[in-house]
This record gives structure tokens, C-alpha cells and sequence, in this order.
């Protein structure tokens, strides 16, 4: 039933409001610079504590990038000086070494992630260097036994890189492809031809790799309803596992490369609900799982499992199969996640660099969350990965009466079961109409969003 989706163009319309994606609840809004690195410490030592140890979770930052994509909202160093990645793996090798030493090395890295920017931007020699690093001070699974993925930028891939990472131990792959038509690709800045992003998923394949992910991004310039199935035929064509398919936010007021697009260029509200609609029916016909929040998967992938299984997390990176673990999260801008906190590193060099060569982690704010936190959290986290929401269970693993603790949220939601959105009951199940409204039933929880001035991205 997750794959089941009711398109609704007018409900879509009437919810189609901006708020949080929730990849984190409390939301990076809540985080404050009060919070520093000794609370960050003193939450790895909190997690240290426990009686039964996490897993560990591993997230770097690599901010460089070689050109601009006018679409990106991402922290990033545009540059076409290769050399400006050394200092910054000296760097990154300090902060793995801090971050390294607040972790008892029983603890096993089951899941790592290279983010960007392009991560690819980096020389071989630098890539096995960070790796080494990292091996130097946690401890790595061999043998495939891990889920280490990394992003790649198919125009960054040189003879003997996919050969390189899945030596040193990566075995999921994401690709950033967003359009492969002509005039989107000159208007958005990324020229990347299809040949190029074919060849690089088919060596990944033949290495290998257990998980490809693309990346496509629907309401970008002069992209139309029959242009953008022509992308999706021929992604369809090549069968990746894994397929992201990004709403684009047009804030160029918060993100100067989006000062670069010309807003009437942009597809009308009207055609981007058009080629969201199209999207979703093709890719149920070509029998992909719709995971949420613009997620889909083939139905033996490990996202569609973990749904099935009900294991199903979402954090900084979106859905992710471990839940159970501490985030340790590196580079500038990071996000991580260790006991009871969210933190977040400094977001220019300059400030990354000067706080590890004074020989301090580079946290620049997060939150400790607190008792009510915790529930809301778990109670977004399981609707937005599981669409739906066993009232009791929250009830006695939190020692609360839950109609009474969520009565106004309950009667909220009474307009959205009477729109078809949800089914209450002892059971909250979110239904096919409202699967893709899922961030506004979320939102219904979020204690943080009264009043709040804070720019969210459209849901749909």
C-alpha cells in the first residue's frame, strides 16, 4: 500500500503551504549559539555512558565544487583551484581526530556519508587520505557489512575513481543529474550530456556498487510536462535503484546563484503540479515504491525494505535504514545528531580552519531536546517514514495518555480526516490522498511553528 498515491490537484492546492521537510525535530531553526563544543562533549559523553552502546553514523562535508549551479541552495566553495582542497583535508584529518577520540572504538561505523558540494572535487590521493584517517580513528566494517555511500558529480569522475572508492570501501553511489534537457542544463548552469552519467552508472554497476541513487529536480527552467517525461524515460531506461525527485524553490532572495535564473522562465504552479502528477504515475508504472517526501525506490531496495519492516529513519541525509545511531557529523555547515543533541559546525573555511588549529571542535550552534522533543519527534518521524502512527505504542513507551497530551492536535487533524487526508483511530494512518501532504500532517505536531518568520520551501 506505501506505493499507492491519490493525486488531488485541488486538496493539493488548498494545503500547499511552506514548511519544514523535517529532517530533524526540533528543525535547524530551534538551534542557537548558546549551545557550544563543550555541550557537544558533554553529549558524547552522555552517549558514552549508556549501558548499551549505539553505532555510530559518520557525515562529511566537502564544500567545493568546480562550477555553480544557479538551482543550488547548498553551503559550497565555488573554485577551479584544485589546490584549495589541501588545507582543508589537513583540516577535516584534525576534526576526525577530536571527533575520534570521544567515541570508544567498540563502537562500529555502520552507516558514512560524503555530501557536497562535490566530493568528487578531490584528488585521489586526498579521497584515500581522509579514508585512512577516518579507519585511523573508528572503526570501519569491511566486507560490504556497512552502508557507505557518497554523492558524485558524473563530470568530476576520472579514470580510476569509482575504482578507487569502491576499493576503499564505498558501495552506494548517488548521482546528481536534475534534467538531461539541453536548454534546462544552459539555463541552470550544469551542461552534464547524457553519455557521460550513463557511463559512469554503468562502471559503478560493474564494480559493484549495491545502491545507485539519481537525482532529478522538477520545476526549473523551460522544463515542461513532455520534457521532463523525456528525463524520466530515459532514467527509467537505465533502472537505478534509488530515484530523488526534488521540488525546486525558487529563493533567490536567500540564495544568490538563483539570482542567475530568470523567474519567467520558470514552468507555472499549474505545470509543475503537472509534471509532479506525471512523475509519480510513471514511476509507479515502471513499478518504483514511493517512499516519501519526493523518495522513490525499486522494491527490493534496502529504503523499501526498511519501510516494509517499519525500521525506516530520517535524518540530514532524508530517509536512511539505521536509526538506532549517533550522527557524527564533519566538515563545515555538518549537522549531527550524538545522545540528546542536534549540532552544527561553522559554515565558512576560515572559521573551520581557525577553530581546529586552535585545537577545538568547530560547533557554531545546536539544541539539547528535551522530554517533549523526544515524543514529537518520534511521533513525526514515524508518520513521515510510515504513514502511520500506533497511538498506544507512543502512549506506553512515553508513559502519557496520548488523546489527551495531543487533544488540540487531534482536533486539527479532524479537518484534515474530513478532507480524506488521515483515518483516526487508535491508529493514525495517513492515506493515499495524503501521502503527498504529508509535511502539513507533520506540521500539526511541530509545537515550534506558532509564530514562527522562518522561510520554508512549498510542500508540493
Amino acid at each position: 500500500m506505501k506505493q499507492i498515491i491519490e493525486f488531488d490537484v485541488d486538496l493539493i492546492r488548498r494545503y500547499d503551504t511552506a514548511g519544514p521537510r523535517y529532517t530533524s525535530y526540533p528543525t535547524a531553526v530551534q538551534f542557537h549559539s548558546r549551545f557550544g563544543e563543550a555541550d557537544y562533549r558533554a553529549a558524547a559523553a552522555r552517549s558514552e555512558a549508556e549501558a548499551i552502546k549505539r553505532p555510530l553514523s559518520l557525515y562529511f562535508h566537502i564544500p567545493f565544487c568546480d562550477t555553480v549551479c544557479f538551482y543550488c541552495g547548498c553551503n559550497k566553495v565555488v573554485t577551479k583551484r584544485r589546490e584549495k582542497a589541501e588545507p582543508f583535508v589537513e583540516h577535516l584529518s584534525r576534526e576526525i581526530a577530536l571527533q575520534g577520540a570521544l567515541f570508544d572504538r567498540s563502537r562500529p561505523v555502520v552507516q558514512l556519508h560524503w555530501g557536497g558540494g562535490t566530493p568528487t572535487f578531490l584528488s585521489h590521493a586526498q579521497i584515500a587520505t581522509i579514508t585512512e584517517q577516518t579507519a585511523k580513528h573508528f572503526t570501519l566494517l569491511g566486507g560490504d557489512r556497512g552502508e557507505y555511500s557518497i554523492e558524485v558529480d558524473p563530470r568530476e569522475i576520472h579514470p580510476g575513481s569509482l575504482a578507487l572508492l569502491r576499493q576503499l570501501g564505498f558501495n552506494r553511489l548517488s548521482m546528481g543529474v536534475q534534467d538531461f534537457d539541453e536548454r534546462v542544463q544552459k539555463a541552470v548552469n550544469r551542461i552534464q550530456p547524457r553519455e557521460v552519467t550513463f557511463g559512469v552508472l554503468d562502471e559503478a554497476r560493474a564494480l559493484g556498487f549495491k545502491s545507485i541513487n539519481i537525482d532529478l529536480i522538477y520545476g526549473l527552467p523551460f522544463q515542461s510536462v513532455a520534457s521532463f517525461r523525456q528525463t524520466l524515460d530515459e532514467v527509467i531506461a537505465i533502472a537505478p535503484d534509488r530515484l530523488s525527485v526534488f521540488n525546486y524553490a525558487h529563493l533567490p532572495e536567500l540564495f544568490k546563484p538563483q539570482r542567475r535564473i530568470n523567474e519567467e522562465d520558470l514552468p507555472s504552479a499549474a505545470e509543475k503540479l503537472q509534471i509532479l502528477h506525471m512523475t509519480i504515475e510513471r514511476l509507479g508504472e515502471a513499478g518504483y515504491v514511493y517512499i516519501g517526501m519526493d523518495h522513490f525506490a525499486k522494491p527490493n531496495d534496502e529504503l523499501a525494505v526498511a519501510q516494509r519492516e517499519r525500521t525506516l529513519y530520517r535524518n540530514f541525509q532524508g530517509y536512511s535504514t539505521y536509526s538506532n545511531c549517533d550522527l557524527v557529523a564533519m566538515g563545515p555547515t555538518a549537522i549531527g545528531m550524538v545522545a540528546d543533541v542536534y549540532s552544527q559546525n561553522v559554515k565558512t573555511l576560515d572559521e573551520y580552519y581557525a577553530a581546529l588549529d586552535g585545537g577545538h571542535l568547530p560547533v557554531l550552534r545546536g539544541v539539547r531536546l528535551d522530554d517533549d522533543d523526544r515524543l514529537r519527534r518520534d511521533v513525526i518521524t514515524r508518520l513521515i517514514c510510515h504513514f502511520e502512527l500506533d497511538t498506544g505504542e507512543i502512549a506506553h513507551t512515553y508513559g502519557i495518555d496520548f488523546a489527551n497530551y495531543f487533544a488540540s492536535e487531534l482536533s486539527r487533524l479532524q479537518n484534515m480526516q474530513q478532507d480524506g487526508l488521515v483515518e483516526l483511530g487508535n491508529t493514525i494512518r495517513v492515506t493515499p490522498r495524503g501521502r503527498l501532504l504529508i509535511r502539513n500532517i507533520c506540521m500539526v505536531f511541530d509545537r515550534y511553528l506558532a509564530g514562527s518568520t522562518q522561510r520554508f520551501s512549498k510542500v508540493i
